[in-house]
């Protein structure tokens, strides 16, 4: 409720309905919501004492670990680039079983080669014998088969470099973040640096924190002006 509002209301022009009765309880909790917050200092406020007014923006979140910004965009670098090294040593453990594997399927090959050429020497010089041909046929068949697990492994291995080519972009985010970060840290050490002042805060003479129309009673008046000039004067 505002001073004209107060004023009408003491010479009887405007009733104490139910909407002016709402608006005035609002405006007493708004006002004992401001006369908390205007005594306490940003930095006693603690996570157990937040309480964040949906219509008021005071007092701002307490400045811990929760809230300060960079403090958590420095841990999600350190963590982004733990785990980007973790994973990018993977992925190299796997292309290196791929690279092995292929290694042992090249060896394998040469005794199905060899199989192929003694059992193909049998199978001419006793054509009527059925386990020189079952042999024959079976290490063909086989050889057919290690030549498709070599080519999965080759289409493994180019899975897994173009996994670690991705991993790349992830890095550039990552550095993108800590631009971002020592952009911050810059603007944040020339706002310190641009008021800093010769006083500490603490030693500051106290003084109202609203002006005359607010709805608060902290309020520096004429009068009180008035009486700081004049003892000024005297001292």
């Amino acid at each position: 409720m505002t001073q004209e509002e107060l004023d009408a209301l003491m010479e009887g022009d405007v009733s104490l309905d139910e909407e002016n009765t709402d608006k005035l309880e609002d405006d007493e909790s708004l006002k004992d919501l401001e006369d908390k917050g205007d005594n306490v200092m940003l930095e006693n406020v603690k996570i157990a004492d937040y309480s964040p007014h949906p219509d008021v923006l005071w007092p701002p979140p307490p400045p811990n670990d929760q809230h300060k910004v960079v403090h958590q965009l420095d841990d999600v670098t350190k963590d982004s680039e733990v785990k980007a090294t973790e994973l990018l040593e993977k992925l190299e453990s796997i292309n290196n079983f791929f690279a092995n594997s292929e290694t042992l399927m090249s060896e394998l090959n040469k005794v199905f080669d060899k199989n192929i050429e003694i059992f193909t020497k049998l199978n001419t010089k006793f054509p009527h014998v059925v386990s020189f041909v079952e042999a024959l046929e079976l290490n063909k068949n086989i050889k057919d088969k290690s030549k498709e697990i070599a080519t999965n492994l080759q289409d493994g291995q180019d899975e897994v470099i173009m996994a670690m080519d991705a991993m790349q972009y992830q890095d550039i985010h990552r550095q993108k973040i800590e631009r971002v970060i020592n952009v911050m840290r810059a603007l944040s050490r020339y706002m310190s640096s641009l008021f800093e002042g010769k006083i500490d805060d603490k030693k500051r003479v106290g003084s109202a924190v609203h002006i005359e129309g607010d709805i608060n009673t902290d309020v520096v008046s004429n009068d009180d002006i008035e009486a700081l000039i004049a003892s000024l004067g005297q001292k």
